[in-house]
């Protein structure tokens, strides 16, 4: 238990360049805080103590404002940087090394039984304000661009971008934690850049076909 609470600490260093101090840490992250609890209240919930372990993670959410229930199974080295606004669901399972940011939902898309939330595997990043919902599973290594609404599957070394979400680089050069945020491809303004390409071609070619018609009926008139 003490090896896992300290591994913990060490992923909030690992990848916030804010941390100064296992103290701070410690006493002001509250995504800490948040997992912290659902330890606790996935252990009770494993052992069928469901309303207690319901409870502590509705009291974790009331201070941190980040949503845990507690039969999803979280790994090792788990970070949630800024977490107000995340919602963990029942059924999600999440790998190794997965960093999330505020915002993100891990949720089902309706009312359906048994397995209803995404599968994250190891070493995934998923950035601000992301939705992943349905039972599907995001891949080894792969990253989920801000905004980004992923309903299907993704493969692992991937980057995922837009609504919905779209895989945009595959099996690239190795990827890191280091997902810039304001710098994405976007495949939805390629498409429209394409289409406004593709407008002004027709536009080109009526103003084309305009001037022959012109130029015919001055011809007819002589």
């Amino acid at each position: 238990m003490f090896k896992k609470l300290r591994e913990d600490v060490e992923v909030v260093f690992e990848q916030d360049p804010a941390a100064r101090s296992s103290i701070e840490v410690i006493l002001t992250y509250s995504g800490l805080h948040a997992i912290w609890a659902h330890r606790v209240a996935h252990a009770l919930f494993n052992r069928k103590l469901l309303f207690l372990a319901r409870s502590i993670s509705q009291i974790s959410r009331f201070f941190t404002g980040i949503e845990i229930h507690p039969g999803a199974k979280i790994g090792r080295k788990f970070f949630i940087d800024h977490g107000m606004g995340v919602v963990i669901g029942e059924t999600c399972e999440i790998g190794d090394n997965v960093t999330i940011y505020q915002g993100v939902t891990l949720g089902g898309t309706g009312k359906e039984k048994g397995k209803r939330h995404p599968t994250i595997k190891d070493n995934v990043l998923i950035a601000t304000g992301a939705k992943v919902l349905g039972s599907i599973t995001i891949g080894e290594n792969s990253k989920i661009g801000g905004g980004s609404v992923v309903l299907k599957e993704v493969p692992p070394n991937s980057t995922v971008v837009g609504i919905p979400g779209r895989v945009v680089i595959q099996d690239g050069k190795r990827i890191n934690k280091d997902l810039n945020h304001c710098d994405l491809p976007d495949p939805v303004a390629d498409r429209l850049r394409e289409m406004q390409n593709e407008l002004d071609e027709l536009k080109k070619e009526l103003e084309e076909i305009k001037g022959e018609r012109i130029k015919f009926n001055e011809h007819s008139n002589l």
